[in-house]
């Protein structure tokens, strides 16, 4: 079984939960930037909240169905149809053979998650399914390429229908944070600062990491090279504040002030070029 793609979109790629165990050998995590809404499309099939699916960022693709194969889309707002009818967001639906799903352009956050039942079967390397160059031939779909994926299962009693869609959580500017490796290098002033300032995106933002506009001053001493994770906040010699992302390197010279929590790792990921974003520090008593 298997989808044509007849456009791919602007960034839509292959992902999961992406590759545990390899940063040794300088292999990136990968996988989905937003895990929360990825499970959710998940469950919503009947899958397990693992299954590959698809990543749609900003527009895009069209898909062409080959079989019979039930369908979710989860994430905020999107514009989609299917054979020009308007599809909503967080519902699953069947399509049939010779039907074209259109994901015409996302209108509230910035990525949006499709899930097939029974998940997509695409090439395995190194575990996981996620499309990263030169791990996998590309990093993001082709016009053309033929999508294999499971045989649908038809469940008659579809109870995971009514999943509850956090959606709420996405409108905040909190991204909560643990302190990093060198936070103790910083001043006090230095971290009021942190913590006051109102950052936002800035245009340099992709799935290896995110930049945010606005610069604080730097005293810190340089560091020599060390581990990195996504989620991990790196302060840069000239006072620039970047946020590693799910395919960072696994490795970094800048001082890491900052580790994002897992939810706002979801939260940061549907974040577009100017939104506004806040540090809350937990765990942490002068």
């Amino acid at each position: 079984m298997s989808i044509k793609v007849k456009q791919p979109g602007l960034l839509t790629s292959v992902q999961d939960f992406g590759r545990t165990g390899f940063a040794s050998y300088g292999v990136p995590q990968s996988g989905v930037m937003d895990r929360y809404s990825a499970k959710i499309a998940n469950l919503l099939v009947g899958n397990t909240e693992y299954e590959a699916v698809l990543e749609i960022t900003m527009m895009g693709p069209t898909l062409v169905f080959e079989e019979e194969m039930l369908v979710a889309l989860s994430g905020l707002e999107a514009v989609v149809t299917l054979n020009d009818k308007k599809i909503e967001l967080l519902r699953p639906f069947e399509v049939k053979n010779g039907d074209v799903l259109q994901i015409k352009q996302i209108t509230k956050g910035i990525r949006l998650y499709l899930a097939m039942n029974g998940g997509f079967q695409t090439e395995m390397k190194l575990k996981s399914r996620s499309m990263y160059e030169p791990i996998t031939k590309t990093s993001a779909l082709q016009k053309g390429d033929q999508l294999q994926i499971a045989e649908y299962r038809d469940t008659k009693e579809k109870t995971f229908a009514h999943l509850k869609y956090e959606a709420e959580k996405y409108a905040s500017e909190a991204i909560e944070v643990y302190p990093g490796p060198e936070f103790d290098f910083l001043t006090d002033a230095m971290i009021d600062k942190l913590l006051q300032q109102t950052f936002s995106v800035s245009k340099n933002n992709s799935r290896m990491a995110y930049q945010l506009e606005e610069k604080i001053e730097n005293n810190l001493k340089p560091i020599l090279t060390q581990p990195v994770l996504p989620g991990t906040v790196q302060f840069t010699p000239g006072g620039n504040l970047i946020i590693l992302m799910r395919d960072a390197q696994t490795t970094g010279g800048y001082p890491r002030i900052f580790q994002l929590t897992e939810e706002s790792i979801n939260l940061l990921a549907q974040k577009k070029q100017g939104d506004a974003i806040q540090f809350q520090l937990k765990n942490y008593e002068r």
